[in-house]
């Protein structure tokens, strides 16, 4: 599990590309510094196993499905990425639950520059649209951050110097794409509301010809 609190920005060394799956280094000296085989690293919000490690360089396999749905494949070396080690028992969650399981890709419509901030406007995928909510949680690239406003099919969010200098929004270009992962409790309460309503005996239930529920 991961709070969504970039700890550094890696670099992408090499992407060996196969049919349905890619091997990935990437250069991060403060996730490697304690980084055994088999460790967990969340590499721009994509939870991923090092597999290999030679000084600040760690190494990662990208499988099929991680590859539709996030946007490692289309990275190339000398890329930024945001890294992140999963929290430790007892640690602080100063973001918010990140499972490290990206949802869907999206773009950037928009970069609006405030006094010390930026706005950023993103499209929406269809398929998280419920689960994006003003005040809500969001994973943009593996950063937490709160959903500042919504429209119809994009939402906004802004970012505090910090964020701009230490994550890699800060340099996205309009038209780029980004990691998306929804809060995981609006999920689990989407997926109850939908199972009780699908339990419910009333969408079960029919007439007979005097209108009588039976």
């Amino acid at each position: 599990m991961f709070t969504g609190l970039v700890e550094e920005m890696g670099e992408v060394v090499s992407l060996e590309s196969g049919a349905e799956s890619a091997v990935m280094a990437i250069r991060g000296p403060v996730v490697t510094s304690d980084a055994t085989l088999g460790s967990s690293i969340a590499v721009d919000g994509v939870c991923l196993t090092v597999t290999g490690i030679d000084g600040d360089v760690f190494t990662v396999d990208v499988m099929a499905e991680t590859l539709a749905r996030s946007g490692l494949g289309r990275l190339a070396p000398g890329a930024e990425v945001n890294l992140e080690r999963p929290v430790p028992v007892g640690g602080r969650l100063g973001g918010h639950i990140v499972q490290g399981h990206v949802d869907a890709t999206t773009r950037l419509i928009s970069r609006t520059p405030g006094d010390r901030w930026e706005t950023l406007r993103f499209s929406t995928p269809q398929e998280l649209a419920r689960h994006i909510v003003e005040k809500g949680s969001i994973a943009v690239d593996g950063t937490s951050l709160t959903v500042a406003a919504t429209g119809p099919g994009w939402f906004e969010i802004g970012l505090i110097p910090t964020t701009l200098a230490t994550t890699v929004l800060g340099r996205l270009g309009v038209g780029e794409e980004a990691n998306l992962e929804a809060d995981v409790l609006a999920k689990y309460v989407a997926s109850l509301l939908g199972a009780a309503s699908d339990d419910d005996p009333a969408h079960d239930s029919h007439h007979d010809d005097q209108g009588e529920t039976r």
